[in-house]
């Protein structure tokens, strides 16, 4: 057994944005927390809308076309990248930081480097240093974007012991469809602040950076989390642990010593590997499947489909792993995966538009599904006392497959080409190696089992508030 002390000075148990001030009063309605989580993810989804800025930030000298001083999409392309590296980072390395501070500090200071960000990189635009827009949005945003993304996870699997996936998935639904949001909106703003002299840029990050900070400040504010002995009216916790969720607490530390925490690594890796690249190759590689029948405006519609899937996934396939388990859940996404990519090369030869989008949206909707289980996965698991952060340090695999997975698509596509494969059979061999991939899930999934009791924390320990 493994006993856990608070070392924390009583003045961190104290003040506005103490943990102590969230714990909900009585009478409290647990359906308030997912707002204030959605508050948090519907803004910092607009990661995934970012690529609406690259072609202005071509432009901001030429304002009408890129000038020899002009910033190119190369240079431009390290923003993002160092956006989710460091939300990556920031969600590993925070999160023994977010269970000892709790959410609403945690939310906050996302709000701050979120907001801020934006502030730092319409700063940039004016002085044209690309270093600020690295700076703002790829790492301090990125901090923002890491922060807010684990921070309510923990909560709302406290206040919903009885439906983890459905809360979680309602989070992370969020953070799928803020893009939606984000992308026309940004536009517009981007046309009503264009003029001879400026495309906008600058002022829209502006308008951003405050409508986000105060949109997440109004959820860190809303936040509360259950007092140690609450449980939803009606529902009794199970006398005796089911054989996949446990009843008892591992620490964060301790999580990383245990077998069950690699192999969920290697879960989320594989699975988010295999839906990753496809996201962002698929207006480009549906045209290439059927050129003769998709045009580039089609194209744009099948990945704002994908998008609808992917955010959708989320919520359904969370819901759905509270009544088949966690695990079957996953079995479910590696099977039937495996099964689609290896099928979908065989619609694209012959003309299957249909079954060709179809299997995309059910493989995107099993992405985004992926990222809304792996929490309640995670307080199977390891119980609830320190999910966000052993959450956060799971999050690595998301950072590695967003590397993995865009070369093996782009990479193996080039090779394929090079060597005198038509484009639209160029696919094949990826699609090929991404169902063998989900195969290796499948087995990573089945090795899965209940974390040993000598890895629990001793349930005489002074409580961690």
């Amino acid at each position: 057994m493994n006993t856990i002390t608070d070392n924390r000075p009583a003045s961190d148990t104290h003040g506005f944005f103490s943990k102590s001030a969230t714990i909900a009063q009585p009478g409290f309605s647990r359906w308030m927390v997912p707002p204030a989580a959605l508050a948090v993810h519907l803004c910092i989804g607009q990661a995934y809308a970012f690529s609406v800025f690259n072609a202005p930030l071509t432009k901001v000298i030429g304002i009408t076309q890129s000038a020899p001083d002009d910033w190119s999409l190369t240079t431009l392309g390290w923003i993002f990248s160092l956006a989710i590296v460091f939300l990556g980072l920031s969600a590993a390395f925070a999160g023994k930081w977010l269970e000892k501070v709790g959410p609403r500090r945690t939310m906050f200071t996302s709000a701050c480097c979120f907001g801020g960000g934006f502030l730092v990189s319409a700063l940039g635009v004016h002085l044209h240093q690309i270093v600020l827009l690295y700076l703002g949005y790829g790492v301090i945003g990125g901090i923002g974007l890491g922060l807010g993304y684990v921070s309510p996870v923990s909560t709302l699997i406290r206040w919903f012991p009885d439906r983890r996936g459905m809360a979680t998935g309602m989070a992370i639904m969020g953070f799928g469809g803020g893009a939606m949001i984000a992308a026309p909106a940004s536009v517009a703003l981007m046309n009503h602040f264009k003029s001879a002299t400026g495309n906008g840029v600058a002022e829209t990050f502006v308008v951003l950076g405050v409508i986000y900070f105060i949109s997440m400040t109004i959820g860190a504010l809303a936040i509360r989390i259950p007092h140690p002995d609450w449980k939803p009216a009606g529902w009794t916790p199970p006398v005796k642990a089911s054989k996949m969720i446990t009843r008892n607490d591992v620490h964060i530390d301790q999580a990383l010593k245990t077998p069950q925490f690699y192999l969920l690594w290697l879960v989320l890796f594989l699975n988010v590997t295999a839906g990753i690249g496809v996201l962002g190759q698929a207006s480009v590689m549906i045209q290439e499947s059927f050129k003769a029948s998709i045009t580039a405006g089609a194209a744009a519609g099948f990945v704002g489909l994908l998008s609808l899937f992917n955010m959708g996934g989320r919520f359904v396939w969370a819901s759905t792993s509270d009544w088949i388990g966690r695990k079957n859940t996953y079995f479910v996404f590696f099977a039937l995966g495996a099964v689609l990519y290896f099928l979908v090369p065989q619609f694209a030869q012959s003309g299957n538009i249909a079954l060709f989008v179809l299997a995309y949206g059910v493989i995107l909707s099993m992405y985004g599904g992926g990222f809304a289980t792996i929490p309640a996965y995670l307080a199977d698991m390891f119980g609830t006392a320190f999910v966000g952060g052993i959450h956060g340090r799971l999050l690595t695999a998301w950072a590695a497959a967003g590397v993995a997975g865009p070369v093996l698509v782009n990479y193996i596509r080039a090779y394929e080409v090079a060597h005198g494969v038509a484009k639209s059979e160029a696919y094949t061999t990826t699609l090929h190696i991404m169902a063998a991939l989900l195969v290796v899930g499948f087995v990573c999934n089945l090795l899965i089992h209940r974390v040993h009791e000598k890895h629990h924390m001793n349930a005489s320990a002074p409580a961690i508030n």
